[in-house]
C-alpha cells in the first residue's frame, strides 16, 4: 500500500503550480513574436526530444500497440486543448487563462458519462453550478456576447477533460510509457502542419524563453506526478490552483495587468467549485497542458 505524505505532496504540487505559472509567462512573452501554432509546436517537439531517450531505453518492443486510434484521438483532443489554452494566454490575463484551463474538473464527470458510460457522481451538480456561475463572471457577457478569447479558454478546458478521460480509458490496457510516447509523437505530428503554414524562425532572444517554457512545463509535470504518488488526488489536487495566484502576481509585476472585481469573484467561485469537484466527484487527476 502506498505511503501518504500530504505535506511533501503539497510541496511538490505547489512547486508544480509555480512552474506552470512560469510556463504561462513564457508562452505570453513568445506570443508577442511567434504565432500560436509555432509556440504549440515548439512546446510539443522539444518535450518529445527530452522524453524520447528515456522512453527508447525501455526498448521499442514495449511501444507496440493495438490501440493506435485511441492514442490519436487522445492526442488530437489534447492538442486542441493546448491550442486553445495558449491562445487564451496570449489574449487574456495569465490568471484568467490558467483558471479557465483548471475548470476542467467540472467537465470530467460529464465527459466520463458521455464517453465511458459511467454514472454521474453524487453531489457533482452543486460544484458544477457554482463553477458555471463563476465562468459567467469571468466570461463577462455584454450586449448578448461573451469575450471570444475567454470562450476559447473554456473550450480548451473541455478538450483537456476529453483528453484526460482518454488517458483513463487507455490505462485499462496500455502502459504509461506507451501513453506518454504516443501522445508526444501524435501531438508533435499534429502541430507540425499548422506550424509550417505560419512558420516564423525564433529570434536569438526568443531561444532562452522557448527553452525555459519547455523546461518549466516538463519539470512541472514531473513534480505533479510525484505529488500524486505521495497523496490521493482529492487531497493534493486542489493545491494546483496555487498557480492562479502565482500567475496573478506575475501578470501584475511583468505585464501590469490587474483583474477587475467581477473577474475576481468569478475566480473565487471557480476555485471553490474545482476543489469541491476534486474532493467529491472526480476519480481522475487533472493534467494541465
Amino acid at each position: 500500500m502506498p505511503v501518504t505524505n500530504l505535506p511533501r505532496a503539497a510541496l511538490f504540487m505547489v512547486g508544480a503550480a509555480l512552474l506552470f505559472a512560469l510556463m504561462s509567462v513564457m508562452v505570453k512573452l513568445l506570443s508577442h513574436s511567434l504565432p500560436n501554432a509555432m509556440v504549440v509546436f515548439l512546446r510539443s517537439a522539444l518535450s518529445l526530444l527530452i522524453l524520447l531517450p528515456a522512453i527508447l531505453r525501455r526498448g521499442t518492443g514495449e511501444l507496440r500497440t493495438r490501440h493506435l486510434k485511441e492514442h490519436i484521438a487522445r492526442g488530437t483532443a489534447g492538442m486542441v486543448g493546448m491550442y486553445c489554452f495558449f491562445f487564451a494566454i496570449s489574449k487574456l490575463g495569465l490568471a484568467e487563462a490558467l483558471l479557465l484551463n483548471y475548470s476542467l474538473p467540472l467537465f470530467l464527470p460529464l465527459v466520463e458519462r458521455a464517453w465511458l458510460g459511467q454514472p454521474t457522481p453524487r453531489g457533482i451538480w452543486k460544484p458544477l453550478g457554482i463553477g458555471l456561475l463563476g465562468l459567467v463572471f469571468i466570461l463577462q457577457p455584454g450586449v448578448g456576447l461573451f469575450r471570444p478569447a475567454a470562450l476559447v479558454g473554456v473550450l480548451g478546458a473541455l478538450f483537456a477533460a476529453v483528453a484526460q478521460v482518454g488517458v483513463r480509458r487507455l490505462t485499462l490496457h496500455e502502459s504509461v510509457t506507451k501513453i506518454v510516447f504516443y501522445f508526444s509523437v501524435s501531438s508533435t505530428v499534429i502541430a507540425l502542419g499548422p506550424a509550417i503554414l505560419s512558420w516564423v524562425t525564433p529570434s536569438v532572444d526568443a531561444v532562452p524563453v522557448v527553452l525555459g517554457m519547455v523546461a518549466a512545463g516538463t519539470v512541472a509535470q514531473l513534480m505533479m506526478t510525484r505529488a500524486y504518488q505521495l497523496a490521493p488526488a482529492a487531497q493534493v489536487g486542489p493545491f494546483i490552483y496555487g498557480s492562479v495566484a502565482f500567475a496573478a502576481c506575475f501578470d501584475w509585476l511583468i505585464f501590469s495587468h490587474r483583474p477587475d472585481a467581477v473577474g475576481a469573484v468569478g475566480t473565487g467561485l471557480v476555485i471553490v467549485a474545482g476543489v469541491l469537484a476534486l474532493r467529491g466527484g472526480s476519480r481522475s487527476k487533472p493534467v494541465p497542458l
